[in-house]
Formats: structure tokens, sequence, C-alpha cells
């Protein structure tokens, strides 16, 4: 389902109340048409409000996904006490492998360019004391118990670091296998091209089976090897079967030049529906007219875009491009790392920097806000949506509040965190 426009003009939807796969609270049986039996593991979720839905009901869930079926005799009762319950977010873009997150404060110097931040990313790398591991591993767990199902974790590669980044991650990943789903990217930092070296790191990370996609970063601006860059990372992806994700910062026709170069590509290699494109901070200076284009070509490739909503003039147009079919996601970006001392890998959190940013008040536009972390964020991951239908990934989280727009506002505490069925956070702390 496409998340309703953020613009105050229109016609906006509201969210869909679910209750397919619900009974009335105080029944342990979810209904089923078919009088089939569960089997497997089974667990309801007694008492809760699907979207904040006025009528509370229980969630029947069995082996990982929300079923229609009726819950076998002593299957696991958790109390939701007329809770919110509310897809768990997906973090479109992060970088875990920077972050200083849990260990002391990071006092930064003046950077005024990506080489001058690239410069302090290698000095906190080499003073960090804790690996990346547990650096990565700190952060991506505390965005479990924020309520994150899922993420794309973009790793530094280049000389300065190997495949450290990549690796420290992985292991992370392994270490949160049960609770949080997550793709990681090889994304050299400090240019495909204008840093020796790192092309073969690339290539060993493809090739090793390590990563999932291959990034590139501003192939005009920053790399100066429009071609070369593209070639090379499209190549990777095309040889290893991994997907593509690149950053892209300019705002001017570089930008714009280097998506055509993109799009190009994808057609041309038949990587449909397997390419990201970062940031694009060039769409939203667009007109009209040449943004309805873009956005065309865009979904005819099925090249997906993410923002991180850093600003009112470069967060993505999102009802725009959704309204031609292109898959736009939230992400998180860096947190507590050389760059900046901001963020929290608090995916409710960007929700609300979403609305703030872009000015938004009414429900339907709150509303909207989340989705686009939810089902936005999951469609560029290509992750099924949640929506409590019979099928949908048990992936969710219980809070206290009056319904979707309220919470966006007011970010509560999530209660509860529920992945594959599982409770796997509670008010805070991981279980």
């Amino acid at each position: 389902m496409t998340p309703p426009p953020l613009s105050r003009r229109g016609v906006l939807a509201g969210a869909a109340l679910l209750g397919t796969a619900l009974t009335p609270a105080g029944t342990a049986q979810a209904a089923s048409a078919t009088g089939r039996e569960a089997s497997g593991k089974a667990v309801v979720f007694r008492n809760v409000r699907p979207f904040g839905a006025a009528e509370a009901v229980d969630l029947t869930v069995i082996d990982g996904v929300v079923s229609d079926v009726p819950a076998p005799k002593g299957a696991k009762v958790v109390q939701g006490d007329g809770r919110i319950a509310l897809p768990a977010l997906v973090d479109a873009h992060i970088h875990p492998d920077k972050t200083s997150w849990g260990g002391s404060w990071v006092s930064r110097k003046p950077a005024h360019s990506i080489a001058e931040f690239t410069e302090q990313d290698v000095e906190l790398f080499k003073a960090q004391k804790r690996p990346v591991g547990e650096r990565a591993y700190g952060l991506m767990a505390h965005a479990v118990t924020r309520g994150t199902r899922a993420m794309r974790a973009h790793a530094d590669v280049a000389p300065a670091f190997g495949l450290a980044g990549v690796e420290g991650i992985a292991e992370a990943r392994e270490r949160l296998a049960d609770a949080l789903d997550v793709q990681i990217v090889a994304f050299p930092q400090h240019g495909v091209v204008r840093t020796p070296g790192t092309a073969k790191l690339l290539e060993d990370a493809a090739r090793g089976g390590l990563i999932d996609m291959v990034g590139g970063i501003d192939p005009i601006s920053f790399d100066h090897a429009l071609d070369e860059q593209l070639d090379l990372v499209f190549d990777l992806a095309d040889r290893y079967g991994v997907g593509v994700d690149i950053h892209l910062h300019d705002r001017d026709e570089r930008g714009t030049t280097v998506l055509r170069g993109i799009i190009q590509r994808t057609e041309a290699l038949s990587l449909h529906g397997k390419v990201t494109v970062s940031h694009v901070f060039c769409l939203p200076y667009l007109s009209k007219g040449d943004l309805d284009t873009m956005a065309a070509d865009l979904a005819e490739q099925d090249i997906a875009l993410t923002t991180v909503a850093p600003g009112e003039n470069t967060v993505l147009p999102i009802a725009a491009l959704q309204q031609h079919g292109v898959r736009v996601g939230l992400g998180s970006d860096g947190v507590r790392d050389s760059w900046s001392p901001y963020g929290n890998a608090d995916m409710l959190h960007r929700a609300h920097i979403l609305g703030q940013i872009t000015d938004v008040r009414l429900d339907e536009e709150l509303t909207a806000c989340y989705t686009v972390g939810a089902n936005g964020s999951a469609d560029v991951l290509g992750l099924p949506h949640v929506d409590f239908k019979p099928g949908s990934p048990a992936d969710f989280v219980l809070v206290r509040g009056e319904c979707v727009p309220q919470i966006v506002i007011d970010m509560p505490q999530r209660d509860l965190v529920v992945h594959g069925g599982r409770v796997v956070a509670r008010a805070g702390e991981l279980v």
C-alpha cells in the first residue's frame, strides 16, 4: 500500500484499521473460517489495538506470522493491556561501523568537505578502543529496543579499514539474528577510484559473500570518475549477484547526470529492482516536469531511493515519487560518529523529524510519516509489510497512546518489541 502524500494539499488517506486476523479482546483464539487447527509455536497477544483501533482484540501468532486459525491449548499469552500495536520500523540507511555509541564523548573538529570528514573517520577509527563488532552491536541492539525490525547497514570499505567494518557488522548481525534482519552494504566512503586499493576490497567483499550490496559515492564531484566508478560497481553487482546502493549528494546537474548513468546501467544489466540511490539531493531541486520524467524512469527500472530527512531543502519529495511508483524509504544515517554528534537509531524519532522538517500537522500527514518508515523502508529492503493480516510477519511494537499521529509526535516508550512472534525487547531493554 502506497503511503499517503505528505503535502498539506490534496486528499489524504488515513490509516486503515485491520481486523482480519483478530478477535475481540478476552478470547484466546483467533477466528477461523476453515476450522483448521493451529500447529507449531503459538503466542496470543491479548487486548491490543492495531493501528490504534477503538476496539481491542486478541492477535494470534503461529510460527512467527499472524494467523487466523485457533490457537492451540496452552499457547503462550502476552498481555497487551490495551496498548496500540504498530508495525516495527525499518531503517533503510544507517552506518553502524562508524559509531562511538556507548563509549566516551568524542570532540569533533571543523570539516568542510567529504574528504575532510573521511580523514576524521580514520582518526576516530584508530582512536576507538572497542572493535567495530562491539560498537555496532551496541547501536544495533539499541535500535531493536526502539522498535526496528530490519536495517540496511553501510560499512566503510577502504585501505584504512580493510574489511573490518563489514566483518564487524556481520558479527553484530549474527548476535542479533533472532531480533533484527540486516543487509550489509560495502560502502567506499573514500571513493572507488580516487583511493587505490578500494576496488579490490569491494570485490573481495562481494566474492566472499560478505555483503548484500556494493556501494558507491558521488561519482562525479568526489570520485571524479563517473563512468569508471559506475562501471566497476555495476560490474561487481552483475558478476556476484549482489545489489547496488550508491550515495549521491550532488544538488545540481551532476546529480541528475549520475542518476541517468545509474538508470542506463540498471537497464543494460537487467538489475531491475536491485538498485538503490541514497540521499539524492538533486531531486528536490528539479522542476515538476523534470521530476515527473525522472521519477517515471526510476520507476520503470524499479530503482529505490532513501532519505534521512536531513533538512527541508534536501528531503526527497516522497509523495511525488510514490505517485510514480518509486519505492522510497527512510533511514537514520550516521549516529554519534566523526561526522556528527547527533542521531540515536530510533526510527520513530526519525519519523518525527520527517514530519517536523516537512512541516506537516494533519493526522493523515503524520500517519504517513510513520508509514514511510514502516512500509516504505520495507519496500526498499524487499521485505513484506506488517499489516496484521493472516501471513503478515509478527514484527510489531506495543505502545501506550491514543492514535498513530499522537505517537509520532510524543514518541512514547516502546513497551514491547516483537520480532517473529517473540518478545525481543521490553521497556527499552533487550530480553
